[in-house]
């Protein structure tokens, strides 16, 4: 047997949305199990996001440092952002987050990985893009607000940050797959072996 995700979709006989947020919303499917039975599903609805492993010529991985309401906890993260617009592509929304959070531009992209972060209650889709050949970006730098007035920026050796993660000291998702996907990677195939940037995305499909 393959070891392979594979995409299903189970009848859905009933569908509401409780709630619209500004940028998510929350519905509720009933939906048929194996058994025949309905049961109600409670999920958040995401637009998508994308997120930069940027690594620099010394082996470090550019880190960011912001405050997370929900969790209540400053976590160290590598820039990332929503797709914006439905069937954006999500290398222009990678190179976008990359410069708008820390001012830095990457002539090399590739895909690292894409994961689903809940996927047991909610439908966002993530791709995790490696970016390298790193240098600061031309023009001004963006104007931030809201939690990102108060953002640290790192670089950060790549073990430095492996080891973080199985500490137990390091929490956030991307950085913790992200890092970890590179790790294996260079312990592996190499990166040679990774996916172009412009890979299909089943999971949010976009135009070249």
């Amino acid at each position: 047997m393959a070891i392979e995700d594979t995409a299903e979709q189970w009848q859905v006989v009933a569908s509401a949305t409780p709630f619209t947020g500004n940028k998510t919303s929350v519905r509720t499917d009933d939906v048929v199990m194996p058994d025949g039975s309905v049961h109600r599903r409670d999920y958040q609805v995401h637009p998508g996001s994308v997120a930069v492993l940027a690594l620099d010529d010394e082996g470090r991985v550019l880190v960011l440092r912001q405050y997370r309401h929900p969790v209540r906890h400053k976590l160290w993260e590598i820039p990332a952002g929503l797709l914006d617009v439905p069937g954006e592509n999500p290398l222009h929304a990678a190179q976008r987050e990359l410069y708008e959070e820390a001012h830095v531009k990457a002539e090399q992209w590739q895909v690292l990985t894409d994961v689903y972060t809940s996927p047991g209650g909610c439908d966002e889709a993530v791709r995790i893009f490696l970016a390298r050949d790193i240098s600061e970006a031309d023009g001004e730098r963006f104007e931030v607000a809201e939690e990102e007035a108060d953002m640290e920026l790192a670089r950060v050796p790549l073990g430095d940050l492996v080891r973080g993660v199985l500490a137990g000291e390091l929490h956030n998702n991307c950085l913790a797959v992200g890092v970890l996907s590179l790790a294996a990677a260079l312990n592996g195939d190499g990166t040679d072996a990774l996916r172009p940037a412009g890979a299909p995305w089943p999971a949010r499909p976009f135009e070249e």
